[in-house]
């Protein structure tokens, strides 16, 4: 049985495997974990389906492999390995020295041997890098399609992303016509390629930019799989995404109160069920909002929008190298400990990287709080294919005008909306600030 790295979401095109619980030779019975995997946002264990030995690991730990990669092979304990498998190449390092694997001098001596070498000079070496090139077109898990509809196997599109070779320009050698790793290592070894095109302090390259400081001390610091996919989509949404902003002061006075009498009351108890954060309370309130607003409960899907029936709630959580935003389903009608208790949990999982691709996944809009470290006002960028995100920030007191016409101070907190136009225009937008603002000024309104 051939052991294949699983889908680990809709977006998620590899993962790495950082931990082999198994080794070559064992048995292994079904719910076994074999190994654990990671992604840019999560890692899990993947468990044995079958039971039998382990006859071969092809994927070390510490390498990534493209979604449907023979990872292993698990035999029926008979000693004798499946054979119907696809064939996967690793750009792995030789075990010997490459001088070991030249060619065996020609019969005619010395001076035959000085021409042969001269007149065909050795292939550049493969790059040193721990990906994979699935050769079979019947199972095309990882190959991209080029427009000319030429496929490209993912090492071989990233050894052109290095040197910004276009990939248009080189003469596959695959199977069916496929550019493989070796076609862009030949193109690479000509040197003929273009150097990469730059514009002063747009687009530069790594050692353009380390050149503007080269008289300044400096530590490299190598971006990881969660850096890069962060990158690539908030590029992405700043450059396809029509952002527009709206910017509201709400007082929370009364906010703050609730959730004061709210924790107070949960101590009575001998185990306090939950603890309310002002951030729960406002996921409750934006999903109420949602409710009443539901032309932005939407997202954008190309040539048409998705309205959605419920309001699930993506709430940005900080992690090691990055960030993710485990969804809250259907927040409109849950209870605030619920709301409560299922946020603490999410946000522990996440800075864990154990969350489950289906609880990151999806939403309708998206919450993001930087109040707690004293932000008064920001602007969010929003993920798509979401429409909106609503960003919170830090309370304070401020003087306002009070009904009789004097002047008292209130606890007020600035939040911006930051929307899609092609789904969200302002006169919607500011429908959905205006839903908002009554839940969070009166709270009581969202326990009725």
């Amino acid at each position: 049985m051939n052991v294949l790295m699983p889908q680990l979401g809709e977006t998620v095109a590899e993962g790495k495997i950082t931990k082999w619980f198994k080794s070559a030779g064992d048995a292994v019975k079904p719910g076994d974990n074999l190994f654990e995997i990671e992604t840019d946002k999560v890692s899990m264990e993947v468990p044995s389906t079958t039971a039998g030995v382990l006859a071969e690991i092809r994927v070390p730990a510490g390498a990534v492999a493209p979604v449907g990669a023979i990872v292993a092979v698990i035999s029926d304990g008979a000693g004798v390995a499946p054979t119907s498998y696809d064939r996967v190449e690793i750009a792995a390092k030789p075990s010997v020295p490459p001088s070991s694997l030249s060619p065996p001098t020609p019969s005619g001596g010395a001076e035959q041997a000085s021409a042969t070498s001269t007149a065909a000079p050795a292939s550049p070496p493969m790059k040193l890098d721990p990906f994979f090139e699935v050769r079979t077109p019947a199972r095309n898990y990882g190959p991209a399609r080029l427009p000319s509809g030429t496929f490209v196997t993912p090492l071989a599109r990233r050894l052109a992303a290095q040197d910004s070779i276009d990939l248009s320009t080189i003469a596959p050698s695959g199977l069916h016509g496929r550019i493989m790793a070796r076609d862009v290592e030949a193109v690479r070894a000509t040197g003929k390629h273009a150097a990469p095109a730059a514009t002063p302090l747009v687009g530069l390259i790594a050692d353009q930019v380390k050149a503007l400081y080269r008289d300044a001390p400096f530590e490299e610091l190598p971006l990881d799989g969660m850096h890069k996919t962060i990158a690539e989509r908030l590029t992405q949404a700043k450059q396809t995404i029509p952002h527009f902003y709206l910017t509201a002061d709400i007082e929370i006075g009364r906010l703050l109160d609730l959730r004061e009498q709210a924790n107070a009351a949960a101590e009575w108890g001998k185990e306090p069920g939950f603890k309310l954060s002002i951030n729960d309370l406002i996921i409750k309130a934006w999903a109420m909002a949602l409710q009443r607003v539901p032309a932005a409960n939407a997202v954008w899907a190309g040539d048409r929008i998705l309205r959605f029936k419920h309001s699930d709630i993506g709430v940005a959580v900080a992690i090691e190298g990055g960030l993710v935003a485990p969804v809250i389903r259907r927040a409109e009608t849950k209870t605030l400990s619920l709301i409560a208790n299922e946020m603490k949990d999410l946000a522990a999982r996440a800075r864990a990287k154990k969350l489950k691709p289906n609880e990151y996944q999806g939403g309708s809009s998206a919450i993001s709080n930087l109040g707690m470290y004293g932000v008064r006002e920001f602007s969010a960028i929003i993920n798509p294919p979401q429409a909106t995100i609503l960003a919170v920030g830090a309370a304070r007191r401020h003087a306002v005008e009070a009904p009789n016409g004097t002047v008292a101070f209130a606890s007020v907190m600035s939040v911006t909306l930051s929307c899609d136009h092609r789904v969200v225009d302002g006169a919607l937008g500011a429908q959905l600030l205006a839903a908002f603002r009554p839940y969070v000024e009166q709270p009581v309104t969202m326990l009725v």
